[in-house]
């Protein structure tokens, strides 16, 4: 079964609500794990369960950060708002850093988020490959900080 993160900005939050609803059947047979507020509504709005994570600002994006590390999340969808500032933009910025270090498939706004969905890729049970890093872990083993 394959693991959806849903995140939206408050100014992206009834986007998101609604790009969902209108693909509910897609989203049938997924998991899905959300950020606070977005995955009471999205739960509500698909009368199903979401797994609610802490809001964005305190703690959810790092969360869900931390499950793209763990190889738990196969899709993070983050409707994203370009045009407001957000206190906690670093996490934003990490948290998609992530999502492209471990391969993980990135929609920030409906148009990808549709191009995804409608992908024959996704349509054939699509394993992206997982990058090693064993090579780079190599690297670091061994080594204290300060060391050359």
């Amino acid at each position: 079964m394959k693991t959806i993160a849903l995140v939206a900005h408050d100014g992206k939050k009834s986007a998101l609500l609604d790009w969902v609803s209108r693909h509910q059947a897609f989203f049938a047979d997924k998991q899905l794990v959300a950020t606070g507020t977005t995955g009471k509504l999205i739960s509500s709005a698909l009368k199903r369960e979401v797994t609610c994570l802490a809001s964005g600002p305190l703690g959810g994006d790092q969360q869900i950060g931390a499950m793209i590390a763990e190889q738990k999340i196969d899709w993070l969808v983050f409707f994203w708002d370009p045009l407001s500032s957000q206190p906690h933009d670093p996490d934003v910025k990490a948290l998609i850093r992530l999502a492209v270090v471990w391969n993980v498939p990135v929609a920030c706004n409906q148009a990808t988020a549709d191009f995804i969905i409608h992908s024959s890729l996704y349509q054939q049970n699509y394993q992206r490959e997982v990058p090693d890093f064993a090579a780079y872990k190599q690297r670091f083993d061994g080594k204290v900080s300060g060391d050359k």
